[in-house]
């Protein structure tokens, strides 16, 4: 039996001059460029990169909020000087933060290190059992309940009061230093104070409630500006999204700003909850894939720079 190949002599083509090419040379790397994010491609996440800085930098300029959410590998790979730099820079409007932050921001402003090696100590129940974690910031919930404060607030004031050795490291403190409001998002029983016989739930709810308005008084003003969520797969992501919805339902008009995730893989949830379905119609979302230690300064430099620069 004999099979006849289809034949194509008659097939219709066109010149390549007169194709509409994605990809063309004025968009590749430019090797005479003294300037390095410049020099980058204008091409996939080298075009997006340069769109998120230069949006940033207006949006700075122009006074519009910078909304940043963080997860706690952030603050473990040693991200903290870069935050406080931003703080003190006015850069940073509003800062957001899962339970996992305040504990390893926490420790390192009494210990000057934190980080417990999990594979070890879950072995014999050592895991999460440090006395003076699970103690004082179950006591800085519990005295920020009492006085009616949010979260990020109480522990922000108990660091402060309490004078630890290394409280100029932390984040939560200088934001509160700064007078940028500092917003703690709690799932309970996903941190290890929630172990502790200290822990209560009353004012771990009340506290982290008032922190989610607070944070939705933010977003209300997000029009022109930029949220980052940096790390946080699920928490931030799902408070980001409800926090948009709650605002537009009452009647705030949120529009023209942009969404960034950051992370060193790509999650299902930030993807939708932060990079597209909040700025549908609104905005437009990124999402940038790398090692924190790396993107995230390499991002914050370059605004920065074009902000002191007068770019």
């Amino acid at each position: 039996m004999k099979f006849e190949p289809l034949g194509y002599s008659k097939l219709n083509t066109y010149s390549i001059k007169k194709r509409k090419s994605k990809v063309n040379l004025n968009e590749f790397y430019k090797t005479k460029e003294k300037n390095f994010i410049n020099s980058l491609p204008e091409i996939l996440a080298g075009k997006d990169l340069k769109e998120i800085i230069n949006f940033s930098v207006n949006s700075v300029k122009n006074r519009k909020k910078i909304i940043t959410s963080i997860g706690a590998h952030v603050i473990k790979v040693g991200l903290n000087p870069l935050f406080i730099e931003l703080f003190n820079k006015k850069i940073i409007s509003h800062l957001a933060v899962n339970g996992a932050c305040i504990i390893h921001d926490f420790e390192l402003a009494i210990a000057g290190a934190t980080s417990e090696d999990v594979e070890k100590t879950i072995i014999d129940g050592k895991f999460g059992m440090s006395e003076e974690t699970g103690k004082y910031l179950n006591q800085a919930i519990i005295e920020g309940y009492k006085k009616k404060l949010g979260l990020g607030e109480a522990v922000a004031e108990f660091i402060e009061k309490n004078n630890f050795s290394y409280k100029n490291y932390s984040i939560i403190y200088n934001a509160y230093k700064n007078n940028i409001p500092v917003t703690v998002h709690v799932a309970i029983g996903t941190d290890i104070i929630h172990m502790h016989p200290d822990c209560s739930g009353e004012a771990l709810g009340f506290c982290s409630l008032l922190d989610f308005k607070i944070f939705c008084n933010s977003i209300k003003d997000l029009t022109g500006g930029v949220y980052f969520n940096i790390g946080s797969a699920v928490i931030m992501p799902e408070v980001f999204l409800k926090a948009i919805t709650l605002v537009r339902n009452l009647g705030y008009v949120v529009k023209d700003f942009i969404t960034v995730n950051m992370d060193f893989i790509s999650h299902y949830r930030p993807l939708q909850n932060v990079v597209k379905r909040p700025v549908k119609n609104y905005g437009k979302g990124y999402n940038l894939i790398g090692h924190h230690e790396i993107m995230v300064p390499l991002l914050f430099r370059a605004i920065l720079e074009n902000i002191e620069g007068g770019a």
